[in-house]
């Protein structure tokens, strides 16, 4: 497809110079890094571990730590880190506290099974006196609604863990389990979990290396239910919707992201980014996405 090639060119462009962790990520995967590639991630590492100490405690701080992990990993700082060990010992202690989206019952939430009494292990990212709603992920989605927020930031920090080799934790596994379960139920995008919430926990569960075969596929279904004869998907983020599908890589996933294409193609601007929320980090998904959908799956 010749527009999909203009846009993969408008990207190369778009990221060649930048000395960001998108940038670097960029260029390894267009396989164009530059000379000094190696000591610019060595810089941003150092960058986001400072920036990991200064980080706060109030409403909507955990995502920026919690991300910082995402970031460390993709740039080669493994979890035998000292820092990214603490980090990662921080967030562990998170799980279980009170404000975690598992904790609380009332009869809609224990109909829904999304109570204290079926699920837990989720990470609380505010105590419940503290809103948190609206926060905005890396990825430039935002969570409006307050238990839809608790459970996407949740289910970053799961991403976070499973990235980090926490898989083989109690609390991580029930965590997993428990997303798994509630996978059950959402079929339904218009239920009680809105579709963005649903391509959340999505994600985090292909994060997971231990999904028998069929899992993925499954998952992968109840995103390409849903797609629209556009390409897009109602009530869902379109570069949040990609991602998870990246991250399930199976042949399902893979025509879903084929048929989004033209979709992806109509919101890039001629500097090769696609707006202004979460500049990069979109342009990094979608340049992913389209390399991906010309890719033989």
């Amino acid at each position: 497809m010749a527009e999909a090639q203009q846009a993969l060119q408008r990207l190369s462009l778009y990221f060649a110079s930048a000395t960001t962790r998108q940038g670097v990520l960029a260029r390894r995967i267009l396989g164009s890094e530059a000379a000094d590639d190696t000591d610019v991630a060595r810089r941003l590492v150092q960058q986001t571990l400072t920036q990991a100490s200064n980080d706060g405690n109030g409403a909507g701080a955990v995502v920026p730590t919690v991300w910082r992990i995402h970031e460390l990993l993709d740039l080669g700082c493994g979890v035998d880190h000292p820092d990214c060990g603490r980090i990662l010992a921080d967030l562990l202690a998170l799980q279980g506290k009170p404000g975690a989206f598992s904790q609380g019952c009332s009869r809609t939430r224990h109909a829904h099974r999304v109570c204290e009494h079926f699920i837990s292990g989720f990470f609380s990212p505010a105590p419940p006196e503290q809103r948190l709603a609206p926060v905005m992920l890396p990825n430039g989605k935002v969570f409006r609604a307050e238990p839809a927020a608790r459970f996407a930031v949740s289910c970053l920090a799961l991403r976070a863990a499973l990235r980090g080799k926490l898989d083989t934790r109690a609390s991580v596994e029930r965590h997993f389990v428990s997303l798994l379960q509630l996978s059950e139920q959402w079929a339904d995008w218009n239920g009680y979990f809105a579709g963005d919430a649903i391509v959340a926990g999505i994600h985090a569960l292909a994060s997971a290396g231990k999904l028998r075969a069929e899992v993925p596929t499954r998952l992968a279904g109840l995103i390409t239910a849903q797609q629209k004869a556009d390409g897009t998907w109602p009530n869902a983020d379109l570069f949040a919707t990609l991602e998870a599908l990246l991250a399930l890589g199976t042949a399902e996933a893979h025509a879903a992201v084929k048929r989004a294409i033209p979709s992806l193609l109509s919101r890039q601007r001629l500097d090769g980014s696609f707006g202004t929320t979460a500049q990069q980090e979109r342009a990094l998904v979608a340049l992913r996405a389209l390399i991906w959908a010309e890719q033989e799956n």
